[in-house]
């Protein structure tokens, strides 16, 4: 029995790995996504935004990572 319970606490412990990675893939894919779209833009549109270039990086991981 404890052989069971060992292997089923395995299974939980892997599926954790397997959340967590994929929200960081997912949170990854929102960051470049997102500074990709921002660097499209041109000066005069991120100034209109009330942006500047150096900013941008920045605001990506905001919007990723809540950083």
């Amino acid at each position: 029995m404890a052989l069971a319970s060992d292997i089923r606490s395995t299974e939980t412990g892997l599926a954790q790995i397997v959340a967590t990675l994929r929200e960081g893939l997912a949170r990854r894919k929102v960051y470049r996504q997102t500074l990709a779209e921002l660097r499209s833009l041109s000066d005069r549109e991120l100034s209109d935004l009330g942006m500047h270039r150096s900013m941008l990086t920045r605001i990506a991981l905001e919007a990723a990572y809540g950083r």
